[in-house]
Formats: C-alpha cells, structure tokens, sequence
C-alpha cells in the first residue's frame, strides 16, 4: 500500500476555497500513484467557524458526492478527512471513506470530543468504532484527540487492523504530544499510522502543527512534514508487520483479565 497525506492549507469558513486546494493538492499527489489520500481534520469548513450549524453539510452529502467522484475519477482509494455534518438537528465530526470505485465504504463520527476548547458544546460524540478495507488491507481510523486515548487504539489493533488513519487539526502548542502520541500508538499496537493534519493558521488565528506524519510499526517515522502545506507519500511494507509481531509478540503475552477494574 501506499498512501499519500495531503497537509492542507485550510481555510476557517470557506468551504469553496477548500474544496479548490483539495482538487489541486489531489491532483499533485496522483502524480505518484498511492493507493489512499488522506485529508485533515475540518478540512471543508476548518476548525472551526461558529455557528457551525451555518456550516454543516446536511447529511454529508455534499463532501460524500464530491469525494465519491474523487476516487472514481482517480481510481483511489479516500480516507476523506472529517467534516461537520448535520443529522436531526445534531453536529458531527464525520469521516467519509471511499474506495477507488467511488463507492462508501465506512463512516466514522469521531468519539472522543475536545472540552477544553468547547467542541463538546457544538458537536455530538460518536457512539462506535469502524474497521475497513482499503487495497485488501484492514484499517482503521481515529481522529485527532481521539489519539489520546489509548483504548480506543488498542481495540482497533485487537480487530486486526494493520493501518490507523488519523485526520486532524492539531495546535503547534502541543506539537510535541502529537509526535509523540503517534510514535507510541504505533509502537504498542504494532501498526502503520499515517496522520494528516492541517497546515499553518487556519484563519481563526490558531496555529496548527502540521507535521503529518507515516510512521512504521517500530516507530521509525518513514516521512514527516514541516508546518507549511504539503504533501506526503510513502509506501507501507505491509508484509513487515508479521515479522514484527513474531519478533516482540506483546499481544500473545496480553493480561486482559488483570485491565478491566470496572470504573
């Protein structure tokens, strides 16, 4: 598998101008061929105008039309980012992913919300995990605080998924946590992480981190990118993770009847 990341430069409240990045960022990363592009976090609307009810796409069916022609056109396979969708008066931070013949394949409402910046208060929290195939490859996804809980990871990897996908809009003041949350997810799950986050100020003058990122599961980061907008492509030796898991085997020496305290 290889996938690419596109780091978007993403505009706070301008979904038209967005969409345009995201065609011209598409069209450069095909230039390699990757099996998967993935997108940040928001990356229609940005993180995150307010109302956002001014800005949700009812029923996702704007990004769902817009990325399902995406992938056909390309013939690749989309893990599309999240955008605000709108669903009986509800808000969420919805993933759409989409496989090379345009057709759905999973969607993902992201669980776990940020109360320190109020997201709590303007999004509805998703109730259930999603696993999916992408080039005859199990995978999953997370998105962006998500990746501070551990368990939510952990029972991804416990499904079999051999690829975690993380779109996100992560601030440049806790850079380093991103880094090295990444690193040890993909480290005590034995699995490929690639994570996109969006690129510089997102015009709400937060500055985010950027430094999306592919990383083995050694942890060895196979490319990361800097703050500006870019795009990052790598393949995955999918092969080398059971090479992995025979050589340090920490799922066989597992405890799970000693985890679960019950709180």
């Amino acid at each position: 598998m290889k996938a690419a990341i596109l780091q978007m430069q993403v505009v706070l409240g301008e979904p038209e101008q967005n969409i345009a990045t995201l065609h011209r960022l598409a069209a450069q990363a095909m230039e390699n061929r990757p099996d998967v592009l993935l997108l940040p976090e928001l990356w229609l609307q940005g993180f995150y105008p307010q109302p956002i009810t001014d800005y949700a796409d009812v029923e996702g069916e704007q990004v769902q039309s817009l990325l399902s022609r995406l992938a056909l056109n390309y013939q690749v396979n989309i893990v599309g980012g999240t955008v605000a969708r709108s669903h009986q008066g509800k808000i969420f931070n919805t993933c759409y992913v989409f496989q090379r013949d345009g057709q759905l394949a999973a969607s993902y409402d992201k669980t776990h919300l940020f109360t320190p910046s109020d997201e709590h208060r303007a999004f509805t929290p998703g109730n259930k995990l999603v696993t999916f195939n992408l080039a005859g490859t199990k995978c999953g996804v997370a998105v962006c605080y998500d990746l501070r809980f551990p368990e939510l990871c952990r029972s991804l990897a416990l499904s079999g998924i051999q690829v975690l996908f993380i779109p996100a809009a992560w601030p440049l003041k806790r850079l380093r946590h991103w880094q090295i949350l990444l690193q040890a997810r993909a480290i005590e799950n034995q699995i490929f992480i690639a994570a996109c986050n969006a690129a510089g100020l997102d015009g709400s003058q937060q500055q985010l981190a950027g430094h999306s990122a592919i990383i083995d599961p050694w942890g060895e980061i196979l490319t990361e990118a800097a703050s500006e907008e870019t795009i990052l492509c790598s393949p995955l030796d999918l092969t080398a993770q059971a090479g992995i898991k025979k050589a340090l085997n920490v799922f066989h020496d597992r405890r799970p009847q000693l985890y679960n305290f019950n709180i």
